[in-house]
C-alpha cells in the first residue's frame, strides 16, 4: 500500500469537505422543491377560482336515475344529451344510467370530473344533495340540476312549468272520460308531484264539475310491479283514464291499453304504446335548452345568466309541450284544448288562479290571487276532487 504524505491527506480532506458542501446544498435544494410541490395545490386552486366554472373542460356529463329508453323522465333527458352531443362535437359526452339517489351519485360525478367534465347535469330530484356536495369540492365545475330548489355558486337548477300542459291534458281527460273517474299513479309526495296531480284535477273539473282524480303513491320513481298493481286496481274501480308521475311510464300505459281504458302520457311521447287509448301527453322539450345552457357555461357566462339560480321555462317558451292527440280524440276536444292553451299563453287564464280549495274545503289560494311559480313549487296539499291522502 502506498503511504500518503501529509500534503496528499490535506488535499483529500479538502475534496471531502467540498463534497459535503455540495451534498448539503443539494439537499437544501430538494427541500425547497418539496415545499413548492406541497404549495402547488393551493396555487392551482387559486388559479381555478379565477376561472369561471364550467370552462376549459373536455367533456359534459349526464347522470340518470333510470334507463334511457323508459318512455319517460330519463328518455326525455337522454334526448337532450343527444342534442348537446350534436351541437358540441369537440366535447365528449359522458352518460351514466340507473344512478341511485345516494352517495353513489357523488362517485359517478367524481369519475366524470376525472375524465374531463367541467359541466355536469345531475337529472334526478334526489341527485341534488350529492351534486351540492361535489360542487363544494370542485368550484371549477358547473352543475345544472333538474328541478332542484337549492342552488350554489357553481350549481343552478332548471325545470319547466310542466303543470301547464298537465292541466291541458286534464281538460282532454275530463272530456274523454265516460265515468268521470280519473286515476293518477305517482311516486313520492314532493311538491312537483302534488302540483301535477292538482293541475290535472283542476283541468278535468273545468270541463266536468263532477270529475274526480284518484291518486296512488308507489313510493318509487320506477317500480313496474307496483305500477301494474295500482293500474289494475284503479281500472277495477271503474276508472277509465289513467295517467302518472313516474319516471318509467311504459307499464301504466300498456296496462291501460290492454285493459281497454284510456291513458295520458308524461315526460316523453309514448303514444306508440297505446294506439287506441292514447289521449295526449305532457312532455319536456330539453334539446334547445340543454344546448343553450352548455353554451353559456362553456363561454364562462353562467354568473348573471338565467341559469345561475332557479330557471323555470314555461309552455309559452316551448320548454314544456303537449304531444299530438290520439287517433280516438274527436276534433271538438282538440279544439277546446287549443283554446285553453291560447288563453293561458295570453295570460287570460291561469290554472291556479284563486279561489282554490284543498280536499277539506279550506281555501288555499284566495280569490283574485294568482300565485308565483316558486309558490306553486312549495305546494303541500291536494285540491278538492282528488281522492287519496298524502303519505306521512
Amino acid at each position: 500500500m502506498t503511504k500518503m504524505t501529509n500534503g496528499t491527506m490535506a488535499k483529500l480532506g479538502l475534496v471531502v469537505a467540498m463534497v459535503f458542501v455540495l451534498v448539503f446544498i443539494t439537499a437544501c435544494g430538494n427541500n425547497e422543491v418539496a415545499s413548492t410541490n406541497e404549495e402547488a395545490p393551493t396555487t392551482a386552486t387559486a388559479a381555478s377560482d379565477a376561472t369561471e366554472p364550467g370552462t376549459g373542460g373536455k367533456a359534459v356529463g349526464f347522470i340518470f336515475v333510470g334507463a334511457k329508453d323508459d318512455y319517460g323522465y330519463n328518455q326525455a333527458g337522454y334526448i337532450g344529451s343527444e342534442a348537446v352531443e350534436k351541437a358540441f362535437p369537440d366535447y365528449k359526452i359522458l352518460r351514466s344510467e340507473n344512478v341511485p339517489e345516494t352517495a353513489e351519485a357523488e362517485r359517478v360525478m367524481e369519475e366524470m370530473i376525472r375524465n374531463g367534465a367541467k359541466i355536469i347535469f345531475p337529472t334526478s330530484y334526489g341527485h341534488l344533495d350529492p351534486a351540492l356536495n361535489v360542487a363544494k369540492r370542485h368550484p371549477d365545475v358547473l352543475f345544472f340540476h333538474q328541478g332542484g330548489l337549492k342552488t350554489a355558486d357553481n350549481l343552478g337548477t332548471y325545470f319547466g312549468t310542466i303543470w301547464e300542459p298537465v292541466y291541458m291534458a286534464g281538460v282532454a281527460a275530463g272530456k274523454m272520460s265516460k265515468s268521470g273517474k280519473l286515476g293518477y299513479i305517482v311516486s313520492i309526495p314532493i311538491p312537483q308531484v302534488l302540483l301535477n296531480v292538482n293541475a290535472f284535477q283542476l283541468g278535468a273539473k273545468s270541463v266536468n264539475p263532477d270529475a274526480t282524480t284518484t291518486v296512488v303513491f308507489t313510493g318509487s320513481w320506477c317500480d313496474p310491479g307496483q305500477q301494474a298493481n295500482a293500474a289494475n286496481s284503479m281500472i277495477d274501480q271503474g276508472i277509465d283514464v289513467l295517467t302518472q308521475h313516474q319516471d318509467c311510464t311504459k307499464t301504466v300505459i300498456e296496462t291501460a291499453e290492454r285493459r281497454g281504458v284510456m291513458s295520458v302520457g308524461y315526460h316523453a311521447d309514448a303514444s306508440e304504446l297505446a294506439p287506441k287509448g292514447w289521449i295526449v301527453g305532457s312532455i319536456w322539450n330539453w334539446p334547445t335548452l340543454f344546448v343553450d345552457m352548455v353554451k353559456v357555461a362553456s363561454e364562462g357566462k353562467f354568473d348573471g345568466s338565467p341559469y345561475d339560480g332557479q330557471f323555470r321555462g314555461m309552455m309559452a317558451e316551448d320548454i314544456v309541450q303537449l304531444t299530438g292527440f290520439g287517433t280516438e280524440v274527436p276534433d271538438d276536444v282538440k279544439k277546446l284544448v287549443e283554446e285553453k292553451k291560447a288563453e293561458m299563453a295570453a295570460g287570460t287564464m291561469h290554472p291556479f288562479a284563486g279561489p282554490i280549495k284543498d280536499q277539506s274545503g279550506a281555501i288555499k289560494i284566495e280569490e283574485g290571487v294568482t300565485p308565483e311559480v316558486t309558490a306553486l313549487e312549495s305546494i303541500d296539499y291536494l285540491v278538492e276532487g282528488v281522492i287519496g291522502s298524502i303519505p306521512k
